[in-house]
């Protein structure tokens, strides 16, 4: 059955508690942008995360190049407050203290994305036209349904975007011109509490190809080999897609992904973000695709503790050989990392 869709109101929506009523300080309302130029491998990284308990909120930019990126500040700029006050938003727009400024031209459907460094030697000035419907969606990350009080209805939407403008780096100026995914959540419980989500690196997946559009958030099969298996055991019943949808334009219609194979054929050796691997999905209609990636650049995304989350410029191939570019990222926790460390000191020891 088709997925439901989310109308523009929602694009303003930051409500507070009410006069007495205390809030899980956990619960989070959030806005991700992300777009790149390929052919000079430049990942641009957008984020908003308010907590309406306190009430207060993080966010910056993040613009990166490169391979080997492992900390945060080895991004070409970076930008990034985790204690400002609660935005400042208007009926038509939402303002940081750092000056990350959404500008609604059109709810739903138009955005303007603004950011202007505090020595004016970075900037960005893009806006995002929708290519397809707000798809809703319910949890996104795992674990939250396991830390959800029930309170409110959580849950957000993903809406693929044709981000035009241009962006400053250090004093360089490059064209956007891309089709790319941007992710807002609504009232959910995202716990930070250490190792109170145990479960394998989750990776998402946006392309995005004319006729077709999906994301795709998931872990790698086990039947591949995969480190995860060291340190995490999930029944059956979990192996399934975290999130996952497919638009279809000719039907307008979006369908639920019921089905991944993902198979990891390369981590990068510092950041162990996956830098190649292949994707084959099923939707409910049991239509299955298949897919390949590989990534141009990586940077280190800064926003959730207790996580490492890795994002990449992806060259992503379908079956029929055509060819998008996304950002990709992958979220993980610290008993795969610490996997992955071992793994990696044996491999250096022969």
């Amino acid at each position: 059955m088709p997925l439901d869709r989310h109308g523009p109101e929602v694009d303003l929506l930051y409500p507070l508690p009410p006069d007495g009523q205390s809030w899980d300080h956990h619960r989070v309302y959030t806005n991700y942008f992300g777009f790149s130029v390929p052919e000079h491998g430049l990942g641009i990284f957008v984020y908003l995360r308010c907590q309406p308990a306190f009430p207060m909120c993080q966010g910056g930019v993040m613009f990166w190049q490169g391979m080997d990126n492992i900390d945060a500040l080895d991004a070409e700029f970076f930008d990034y407050e985790i204690s400002m006050p609660w935005p400042t938003i208007t009926e038509d727009s939402v303002t940081t203290a750092n000056g990350l400024r959404f500008e609604f031209i059109e709810p739903g459907r138009i955005i303007r994305l603004r950011y202007t460094s505090n020595d004016g030697t970075s900037r960005m000035d893009v806006t995002g036209t929708a290519a397809t419907p707000m798809v809703a969606r319910g949890h996104v990350t795992p674990g939250e349904e396991n830390h959800f009080n029930g309170v409110r209805q959580p849950g957000g939407f993903e809406q693929f975007m044709h981000y035009t403008g241009e962006v400053v780096v250090n004093g360089t100026t490059y064209t956007i011109d891309a089709y790319d995914v941007r992710d807002r959540s609504i009232h959910q419980l995202r716990t930070e509490r250490q190792d109170a989500v145990q479960v394998p690196p989750t990776c998402w997946a946006p392309m995005y190809f004319g006729d077709i559009a999906l994301n795709h958030g998931g872990f790698e099969a086990p039947d591949t080999d995969p480190v995860w298996t060291e340190v995490y055991t999930l029944p059956p019943e979990k192996l399934v897609p975290v999130s996952g949808w497919i638009y279809l334009v000719d039907s307008d219609e979006a369908l639920r992904i019921v089905r991944t194979h993902r198979h990891v054929l390369e981590h990068h050796p510092l950041n162990f973000m996956p830098i190649r691997q292949e994707l084959e999905i099923e939707d409910e209609r049991g239509r299955i695709r298949w897919f390949s990636g590989e990534a141009l650049s990586t940077g280190n995304m800064p926003m959730w503790p207790n996580t490492n989350m890795r994002c990449a410029v992806y060259r992503w191939q379908d079956e029929d050989n055509r060819i998008c570019h996304t950002v990709t990222f992958e979220l993980w926790f610290d008993r795969w990392q610490r996997a992955m460390k071992r793994r990696r000191a044996a491999l250096a020891r022969g």
